[in-house]
């Protein structure tokens, strides 16, 4: 496991530089994030294979979007394909954390041709056409997905034939899969099960660092939430040291921030409330809920890293709330539905949900979830949000400090949410799988295992992909099987956080951060035997910016990454 320090280290240098990103080949793969959305199952129809060329165009056209002002919202100016081989962004504010984005998943790019046909048929949700060491054979509903390795890819190739992803929602059924030789690898076994697997010599437990962040939420359109002394009060009538103590992995800490401090400006500003149940009734008291109230504790039953024990975790919530006079019954939700409603803001209660880290800055942890855009939490605060819009445009995190301590300060007194912990969590591999990691970012990268010279690597994961068209999907089993498929003009480094060049060798920033220009590597070939060029890039962006698109269809239409991380769509409104 990385140190704190030496992450801080490397986003530090990051920052610094914001010239260049080295040109050198790297594999490439991007972030799984802390929400999802809903797709529906479609009718099987054929997967474009790689080699089988669909009709390309007869020569390059340049493309350009171009917003007539910057009063919409966003933070995008311009997109643009300049010529073959050059991407532009032209900002409306400095984008220090441009590079961080770019290499993200929500950013992948696929054929111009494929968006324009697939995207209508809805076909792109369950058919990618990447550039990635591993295309897609077959998607069985319910059951697996499995994909080739590409003959044709332009960087090291897969070292094993086929991968294999199938997923459950048990811990111990993950484990007993990779214990019976069914599976080569697993993600997150239950905390219970970590010293069962340092035990097993055929066995190997990978530790990953815990950049994420579970967290407790209200969303404060509803009463009683509207309350800020409601939420103060459930801030400190919940113990979370106890919650860390009974359910959570070692690695695992309670947090004194939303953001982890391992990330640079996580942890500016006070910590987080003590556990003070006398003082959470006094408060209830002051707001006029002296003998409590009724409400819901809403949750997905499903094993993440940030929330490893979902239904243990929701009983002893449910029982802490009763110390302080809050009856809260528990309702279990479908993971997809659950997700819509929280997203939306529609949850009339308090549920459990958390954020694995997408990209190493703060902004991919505060600036997502707090943004003015954003009615998750319910009416948004400009308390906060002003702080973090001005934060974002600061390349230097030292001067961005100030700005970053108010912002947390302002977390703490609205309450928007309790953060409770950053999870520590894990992979598992059998001990014969050379190259086997878990990554910080929950991005494994499979095209470098061997497993044991055998020519399928099986992986299992905690859910099934909503969909794998993941520009518009933000769920964390969905992004990492679009990773091995699909490629961003940037990249991680395996098992990091560094960025690398991906399908770009540089992306260089002028002076003030404002423009941001890509150069796309030679001869990248796309699954279905087409090349790579620059309006691939800027329609797989357009389609997402540009809310007016015909194309801007998705899956549900929200883009919320792009939403998130590059403000406003243009012609949203």
């Amino acid at each position: 496991m990385r140190s704190k320090a030496l992450f801080s280290a490397v986003f530090l240098l990051l920052l610094a530089s914001l010239v260049v990103v080295a040109c050198t080949p790297a594999v490439p793969t991007a972030a799984p994030g802390g929400s999802e959305a809903t797709a529906a199952p479609m009718e099987p129809t054929a997967v474009p294979k790689p080699t089988e060329e669909v009709p390309m165009g007869t020569a390059f056209e340049p493309m350009k979007l171009t917003a007539p002002d910057c009063d919409y919202g966003g933070m995008i100016k311009e997109i643009a394909s300049l010529d073959e081989k050059t991407f532009q962004v032209t900002m409306c504010v400095p984008d220090p954390a441009f590079p961080s984005k770019a290499a993200f998943s929500a950013f992948s790019v696929q054929p111009r041709e494929w968006i324009e046909s697939a995207m209508v048929s809805r076909e792109i949700l369950e058919k990618p056409v990447g550039t990635g060491p591993y295309y897609l054979e077959s998607w069985n509903r319910g059951d697996s997905i499995v994909m080739k390795k590409f003959a044709d890819y332009w960087g090291d190739p897969a070292i094993t034939d086929t991968l294999v992803f199938r997923w459950a929602g048990e811990g111990a059924a993950r484990l007993l899969e990779l214990q019976s030789g069914t599976v080569d690898g697993i993600d997150n076994p239950s905390p219970d099960d970590f010293d069962v697997i340092k035990a097993d010599p055929t066995l190997k437990l990978y530790d990953r660092e815990a950049l994420n962040i579970f967290y407790v939420a209200m969303t404060n359109t509803f009463k009683p939430f509207d309350d800020v002394k409601v939420r103060q009060a459930i801030a400190m009538g919940i113990d979370r040291n106890r919650l860390v103590d009974n359910f959570y992995p070692e690695g695992s800490e309670v947090a004194t921030h939303f953001t982890p401090c391992a990330v640079p400006n996580g942890c500016t500003g006070e910590d987080w409330y003590e556990f003070d149940p006398d003082a959470a009734k006094a408060l209830l008291a002051d707001a006029g809920y002296a003998n409590g109230f009724d409400t819901t504790i809403y949750y997905r039953d499903v094993f993440r890293s940030y929330l490893p024990e979902p239904s243990l975790v929701a009983t002893d919530l449910q029982a802490q709330l009763k110390d302080i006079g809050i009856n809260a019954k528990i309702e279990v939700m479908e993971s997809g539905a659950f997700i819509e409603e929280s997203s939306a803001g529609r949850l009339d209660g308090i549920y459990l949900l958390g954020w694995n880290a997408d990209y190493p800055h703060i902004t991919n942890f505060l600036d997502y979830h707090f943004t003015a855009s954003n009615p998750q939490f319910g009416t948004p605060f400009p308390e906060i949000y002003e702080k973090l819009s001005a934060a974002a445009q600061i390349a230097d995190p030292d001067k961005a400090a100030p700005l970053y301590e108010e912002a947390n300060n302002a977390i703490k007194e609205l309450v928007p949410m309790v953060p409770i912990a950053h999870g520590g969590s894990a992979t598992a591999f059998k001990a014969d799988v050379t190259g086997a990691h878990a990554s910080p970012l929950g991005n494994e990268y499979f095209a470098v295992m061997d497993p044991g010279g055998r020519d399928t690597l099986v992986w299992m994961q905690n859910a099934e992909p909503i969909s794998l068209y993941c520009n518009d999907e933000t769920d964390g089993e969905s992004l990492r099987p679009c990773e091995q498929m699909l490629e961003s003009l940037l990249s991680y480094e395996v098992g990091g956080t560094k960025v690398k060049p991906g399908l770009a060798t540089a992306c260089e920033a002028n002076d003030d951060l404002t423009v941001w220009t890509c150069t796309l590597r030679d001869g990248v070939k796309f699954h279905d035997g087409s090349t790579l060029d620059a309006t691939d890039v800027a329609l797989s962006w357009i389609v997402a910016w540009d809310a007016s698109n015909p194309l801007h269809i998705g899956n549900t239409g929200a883009y919320e990454y792009f939403t998130y991380l590059f403000g406003d769509l243009l012609n949203a409104k």
